[in-house]
């Protein structure tokens, strides 16, 4: 059979790249994209390895896809079929043309409540089908973490699993047809096949006869092996599925395809089985001395017939922790350092509970009881969920603790030895010099780790493979499977001889030469395997480029090209609903614009080696120009990337000594032009809003022809401020007011409502003599060197007052970001910086630090709360809803990320429809649809502004709504 390497040479020396593109784009329905940085793109997946690949196809009908073979075909070109992108064996990345299947081909075909199945495109994602499938309380039951942005296919792919595998089993015990397509063209739809339909499908000749009657030779000769080699176990993933073949299990085609990873066929639709889902849960939660004792008490704790069974270590909450992921849904925990978490299922509230009572009572009677602790709560049921869910996230790039990796994450063993097995796993890491936590799906004995390789050193990957090599063996001698939901790609393939012996081994490349003769389907992936040593992302050859940069990047070692490493690949970017990260992909489905995509291609920047231009990188700019800079990713993403960061970093350097677009010099330096504007407001708003001037107002400054300009008040807050009798100094702790020039130019209603309210709890408020320079919107368009000169401005004029500890209150969300969380990137070492940093608050945030007891107002509120509230000042987004709730008032947030505007990107031309786009998915029908009782808030000046022009609704800051609950009216804005 041909090697992985000899793919390779071919597609080096022999494929013409150029032609098969012209080819497909002209015969295929489908965006074709063999560019540099669409490559890079789909290079690698969650796992250790990194391919370049031909090309991309993302078909927008079955039909394309059949295309894309046959064209592939004919050039001899391997392909593979990709959905979600979250493998963590290497299976999806490959020399090959990439399939995406995810962007277009996602509908459900058919849903049949009452025979309980659906036919699914394979880039349907799971969450999608479960929704749907909940309004007849049916599921598909295989729930992997990523279960808000897997595809189907993929988890066909993989033969996936999930926490409640328990109850429903793996994705191959709910697969009832699969349509499928081989490399050569032959389209079957297969399933359980009778031993009549067998004959007559053999009688039948062609190339289905052939392929049927090979899996009748397959089984025929070896089911003996296949019996006993097979392990008897709930998570065997590892291997095709021969035993699918035998006559007990119904000779079923489609089984045995599960799983195979796309080495075999291309999925083109899935008929899924549906099972009920119980429409009441409760949890109970089981603390034990460590992780390998309550692993000894899984098959005690099955006896009760869970739907889920999880358990999880110490070592993962100390990650949690040290990461500050979910902090108070950590104290949940029972006392314990290790813990099993129970999920229990009925048709009412009534009988789940029930359930888990009468497992506390009998737990109790044992000689040494766990800690217990029921939950019974929904919302308390989801924040235990995030914890658990939270696995891989939490163990990556955890500080002060080295670097983890996949590689061997999801090995399996009989539930009744998981303690046994922990114990000498633990040994095997310690032998190694390794650390990971271990956690993962006790119930059915699959144990999930990152572990700690050096995959930079050639010691550390021979320590990296001579673990896999123990690992296998631990694992066979426990009667067990290298892999239970993730697959084998190359990283655990090598080893399956070790479970299987030669004999089956053959077998397998004899079942993949019958569906994929010229073995062009995923080469190099389960059968003669790439080592998993090879096509490593990093390795010794690794070393990328470490340019000087503004940002100091203090948690990643001062290294742009280390911060890169963060990604890790787990696609959680990918949501499509009730998502924070990333808004942009949420409007196009396109990978380049998700945080992973852009982490990826900047990667590949600093590799050097297949996208070579540096700073001047093309591929890296455009799929940066749609990023709003919203930081939903610093605060969503599980491992914390950064890319509105990295973006402005980027943007410095690619244009340094270049013309900027001229969206950069309009508003990147509206902090000139804000003030020019307020000092003769008239004029300015003359010019920005007559019909004609303001055209060529917004052409030349590359705004959206769409786009109301914002109307300057026809006084600042500060000069009215100033221009006003001196009053006796009221006595009073000193508050510092910092009015930010958004609120100063366009809304001085609301630092005047501030300031009354500052006054009226008792505050001696100050208002710095001198306007303080803008910095947010430089920041935002990589003005970096310009930014930190007014960002140490700003700190000059403040440190009189933070030195004496004085609190500085500022209104606008995203100035109180620039000094909370960009200063310390910038400007780690200053002092006085530190100190602002340390003293800066937003008004909810302040009243609540404060103690302060706020007015009563009851009614309403629909709350748009800014994205730097949400992400870096997470906890004044949870402030604002704590302070509204004291206020007696009851709170909606309608859109959990952001509202589409993000400072200027909803003002910039060729952006407003992406704009758009985001804020009718959720905030503006929430707007519209609101009560006039409803009272809308929103503290950022631009998410006000999107709401103003999209729904055409005043919304109030909360220093507004504060003064109305203080005095019962509302300070008008200013006649304009």
């Amino acid at each position: 059979m041909p090697q992985p390497e000899e793919n390779e040479i071919f597609v080096a020396t022999q494929l013409n790249p150029g032609a098969l593109e012209a080819d497909l784009r002209y015969a295929l329905d489908a965006e074709v994209r063999f560019d540099a940085g669409s490559r890079a793109l789909y290079a690698t997946d969650a796992s250790n390895y990194r391919q370049i690949p031909i090309g991309v196809v993302l078909p927008r009908t079955t039909e394309a896809v059949i295309k894309t073979l046959e064209i592939c075909h004919r050039h001899g070109a391997p392909v593979v079929s990709r959905g979600g992108g979250t493998g963590l064996c290497g299976q999806t990345c490959n020399v090959a043309v990439v399939i995406d299947h995810s962007k277009y081909l996602n509908r459900i075909l058919e849903l049949d409540p009452e025979k309980g199945f659906a036919w699914v495109e394979p880039g349907v994602i799971l969450d999608q089908l479960r929704e749907q499938a909940e309004n007849y309380h049916l599921t598909f039951g295989p729930d992997p973490a990523t279960h808000t942005h897997n595809t189907l296919g993929g988890m066909i792919g993989n033969n996936s699993c999930g926490v409640h595998s328990v109850m429903a089993g793996r994705t191959v015990d709910n697969i009832l047809e699969l349509d499928v397509i081989t490399y050569d063209g032959v389209r079957i739809t297969v399933g359980e096949t009778t031993d009549l339909e067998l004959e007559e499908i053999i009688a039948q000749g062609g190339r289905r006869g052939e392929i049927y009657a090979g899996l009748k030779s397959i089984r025929d000769r070896q089911a003996k092996r296949i019996r006993e080699r097979y392990p008897k176990i709930p998570r065997r993933v590892s291997g095709y599925n021969l035993d699918e073949l035998l006559p007990e299990n119904g000779f079923n085609v489609a089984h045995a395809l599960v799983g195979t990873e796309g080495t075999c066929v291309t999925i083109l639709a899935a008929k899924v089985r549906l099972v009920h889902s119980p429409p009441a849960r409760s949890i109970l939660l089981l603390g034990y001395p460590d992780v390998y004792s309550a692993g000894d008490h899984v098959p005690e704790i099955l006896k009760f017939e869970p739907v889920g069974l999880e358990g999880l270590d110490d070592l993962l909450v100390k990650f949690m922790q040290k990461k500050k992921l979910h902090p108070e849904d950590i104290e949940l925990l029972p006392p314990g350092k290790g813990w099993l978490l129970v999920e229990f299922g009925g048709e009412t509230e009534e009988e789940s509970d029930q359930k888990a009572k009468d497992a506390m009572e009998a737990l109790k009677k044992l000689k040494d009881p766990p800690s217990m602790k029921l939950f019974i709560d929904e919302k308390e049921e989801k924040r235990i969920w995030e914890v658990r869910e939270s696995g891989l996230g939490a163990t990556a790039n955890v500080p002060g603790f080295p670097l983890s990796w996949p590689g061997w994450e999801d090995a399996a063993v009989a539930p009744d030895k998981i303690g046994g097995y922990l114990r000498e796993f633990r040994k095997l890491l310690d032998r190694h010099g390794l650390n990971a936590s271990l956690y993962g799906h006790f119930g059915d004995g699959c144990i999930h780790c990152r572990i700690s390789f050096d995959l930079f050193s050639a010691e550390g990957v021979a320590n990296f493979t001579s673990f896999l090599d123990h690992a296998s063996d631990l694992v066979v001698s426990y009667g067990g499977s290298f892999s239970a939901e993730h697959g084998d790609g190359q990283s655990k393939a090598l080893y399956l001889r070790k479970m299987y012996g030669d004999e089956l081994i053959e077998a397998f490349r004899q079942f993949k030469g019958l569906w994929d003769p010229q073995w062009k389907m995923n080469p190099g992936k389960v059968v003669d395997p790439y080592h998993p040593d090879q096509n490593l992302r990093l390795g010794v050859t690794y070393d990328p480029w470490q340019p000087e940069t503004r940002f100091r990047f203090p948690t990643d070692e001062t290294s742009f090209a280390r911060a890169t490493l963060r990604c890790v690949g787990v696609g959680e970017c990918r949501r499509t609903h009730n998502a924070f990260m990333c808004p942009s992909f949420q409007a196009t489905r396109e990978e380049q614009h998700t945080t992973r995509g852009r982490a990826h291609l900047l990667f590949e920047m600093f590799r050097r080696d297949f996208i070579k231009d540096g700073w001047r990188s093309v591929e890296v700019r455009d799929a940066l120009e749609l990023c709003l800079s919203c930081k939903g990713c610093k605060g969503e993403c599980p491992v914390n990337v950064d890319m509105a960061a990295y973006k402005a970093e980027f943007l410095h350097h690619h244009y340094h000594n270049r013309l900027r677009p001229r969206p950069a010099y309009s508003m990147g330096l509206f902090g000139i032009w804000g003030r020019l504007g307020a000092g003769m407001p008239r004029l300015a708003n003359l010019v920005s809003h007559a019909t004609l001037l303001s055209g060529v107002v917004k052409w030349i400054g590359g705004i959206a022809s769409q786009r109301s300009m914002p109307t300057f008040a026809p006084e600042s807050f500060t000069s009215a401020y100033r221009r006003q009798e001196k009053q006796p100094e009221q006595k009073g702790k000193e508050v510092v007011l910092y009015p930010d020039i958004f609120n100063d130019c366009f809304y001085p209603e609301i630092l005047h409502a501030a300031c009354e309210v500052l006054e009226r709890f008792g505050y001696q408020v100050i208002v710095p003599d001198q306007n303080p320079p803008a910095v947010r919107p430089p920041m935002d368009y990589g003005m970096l060197d310009y930014a930190m000169k007014r960002m140490e401005e700003v700190i000059d004029q403040l440190s009189p007052y933070v030195r004496r500890g004085i609190p500085v209150v500022i209104l606008e969300p995203s100035t109180a970001a620039v000094f909370r969380d960009e200063l310390p990137e910038l400007l780690p070492e200053h002092q006085d910086g530190k100190r602002l940093t340390a003293h800066t608050f937003l008004m909810s945030e302040f009243v609540l630090r404060e103690g302060l007891t706020p007015p009563n107002l009851p009614g309403k509120v629909l709350l748009q709360a800014h994205c730097h509230e949400k992400s870096v000042l997470s906890l004044h987004a949870k402030a604002a809803h704590e302070l509204l709730a004291k206020m007696g008032l009851s709170v909606e947030e309608p859109e959990k990320g952001c509202c589409g505007m993000a400072g200027s990107f909803g003002f910039e031309s060729g952006k407003y429809e992406v704009s758009m786009k985001i804020a009718e998915a959720n905030l503006l029908p929430a707007v519209r649809e609101a009560g006039a009782e409803t009272y809308i808030v929103a503290d950022g000046f631009s998410c006000r502004t999107q709401i103003q022009q999209g729904a055409g609704k005043r919304a109030l800051h909360t220093a507004e709504l504060l003064h109305l609950a203080f005095t019962r009216t509302l300070l008008p804005p200013p006649a304009k």
